[in-house]
């Protein structure tokens, strides 16, 4: 795909952010592919006699989210806007379509995906993405009644409280609660009153806990989170397994395939705990270009919004931004011992084609935007900055 015209003014710094972007979401990826081919190959080759076959499927969405990220950065988002209830409506089908015998996939004792042949989705990991675009585009909708409660608060509060409701009920309390935590952030960032929101989460505080305290694996969690080794066998056996992986890498770690707890110690050591084999294999000087990488996404991607030449456009990358940045940041310290275990992907580098094809898909977004502002800076007819294309009107004079 082209970028804006970087040669000439008119921009300044902003021009090369959809570059930037694009340079930091693809180093990601590649830390992706690097850590799930090196955590997977024993396992792909001990279940399915191909030590390739994680890997294969994951370089398969990869090319989907690239057709994805190419759609949406070609794509003018006032386009999305203007499609934002068909968006969301096509959201919603597909959450409650995992429910529907023959389309939806179970495993694990939730039901999330829908699937056909070998190939398996989970819907929820894209519609928080369309989440974010409905939003964005109602908040900007309603910035003359967004401080009162009825007709500002309550429409987009109902929207966050359906989504969420669908993703708990598959169950995945974690996107849920990262959808509805998004949401409120969006209301917050696009004029909403902080004493609505106060008053909310006082309210969902206990629902929150009885969701928790009610269901046992949930609890055993949280119990493990505290002390880890009252269960070492048990609840505490995952995050144990992690911290031992990030504390056996070092400052260097023990080098690229090394990895001891990937040989079937560590659970999930390609989608949830990828960040802690990555520790072990790369070290702290891998984890920390992981952080700076993420740092630099959140600092492109909120210059984006700023540079936005209206509201939709700035709520959109604000959200987009955040929704990347807030998984990112929950999968490292659930792995650190930080936060209690939950099952979010690393964006961009967990294995998962619905991770990636959201991930990819929220960067298009983001160079979209960003994209946008430039092209209208610009002559149609010349490609030059317009203030280099207008009639001297000093001669005139």
């Amino acid at each position: 795909m082209s970028f804006p015209d970087q040669r000439e003014g008119g921009g300044g710094s902003g021009n090369y952010l959809p570059l930037i972007l694009v340079s930091l979401a693809a180093a990601l990826v590649g830390i992706g592919l690097l850590m799930i081919y090196s955590s997977s190959a024993v396992y792909s080759l001990d279940t399915h006699g191909d030590r390739y076959f994680i890997i294969r499927r994951q370089l398969f969405w990869l090319g989907a989210g690239l057709l994805a990220f190419l759609a949406a950065a070609k794509t003018d988002y006032h386009w999305l806007q203007g499609k934002s209830r068909f968006l969301l409506l096509a959201g919603v089908l597909l959450l409650v379509s995992v429910f529907i015998p023959g389309l939806g996939r179970s495993g694990g004792g939730a039901r999330r995906w829908l699937g056909a042949g070998g190939l398996s989705f989970q819907p929820a990991e894209v519609v928080k993405y369309l989440a974010i675009i409905y939003l964005a585009d109602l908040l900007a909708r309603r910035q003359k009644v967004i401080d009162r409660f009825a007709p500002g608060f309550l429409p987009p509060l109902a929207v966050i409280g359906l989504l969420s409701l669908l993703v708990v009920i598959q169950p995945d309390l974690g996107t849920a609660l990262s959808i509805a935590v998004i949401g409120l952030v969006l209301i917050y960032l696009g004029g909403g009153r902080l004493i609505h929101l106060g008053f909310l989460c006082l309210a969902a505080l206990p629902l929150l806990a009885v969701m928790v305290l009610r269901v046992g694996y949930r609890m055993r969690r949280i119990l493990a989170f505290i002390d880890p080794w009252a269960d070492p066998r048990g609840a505490g056996f995952q995050i144990i397994q992690s911290l031992i992986a990030l504390g056996s890498g070092g400052p260097t770690g023990l080098g690229l395939g090394e990895s001891r707890q990937k040989l079937f110690y560590l659970p999930a050591a390609t989608t949830d705990f990828i960040f802690s084999i990555l520790g072990e294999e790369l070290g702290f000087l891998g984890t920390g270009l992981t952080v700076v990488l993420v740092v630099g996404i959140l600092i492109v991607g909120f210059m984006i919004a700023a540079r936005s030449e209206d509201l939709f456009g700035r709520l959109l990358a604000q959200g987009v931004t955040a929704m990347l940045v807030i998984q990112a940041m929950i999968n490292m310290g659930v792995s650190c011992g930080m936060l209690p275990t939950k099952g979010l992907p690393f964006p961009f580098i967990s294995y998962g084609g619905s991770n990636l094809l959201g991930s990819c898909l929220a960067v298009g977004i983001l160079v979209s935007i960003a994209s946008h502002r430039e092209e209208k800076c610009r002559c149609r007819r010349t490609r030059r900055p317009i203030s280099l294309c207008q009639p001297n009107q000093s001669k005139e004079k």
